[in-house]
């Protein structure tokens, strides 16, 4: 199935979503440290550490679930360089993440 044959919506309950928000999103989104908007999406870059990295993985495995027309790079830089995540995905994927998480990122 392609990326933009898959409904633009999560699959979580407004509860469930404000859980997620209070356990796994807020955290990361505290742990920003760049915002970059893409074409389709956002490139977030997070501090170099292994505790980023566990959590963003976290993230992702939970989010894959809920949104399956979501797209997640993680990028981890060379040396002591930032890690950056990367969530794309259809047309209005970027008014999606910032109204659904609650995300202010651009």
């Amino acid at each position: 199935m392609r990326m933009n044959d898959l409904p633009m919506a999560c699959a979580l309950t407004s509860a469930q979503l404000q859980e997620r928000r209070r356990t796994v999103l807020d955290k990361v989104k505290q742990a920003i440290v760049e915002t970059k908007e893409l074409d389709d999406g956002f490139a977030l870059s997070f501090p170099s550490s292994g505790e980023s990295l566990t959590e963003l993985v976290a993230m992702v495995a939970l989010e894959r679930q809920c949104c399956p027309f979501l797209r997640f790079r993680i990028t981890v830089e060379a040396g002591a360089g930032p890690l950056w995540l990367e969530i794309t995905g259809p047309e209005g994927t970027k008014d999606f993440l910032k109204n659904t998480f609650d995300w202010n990122m651009s």
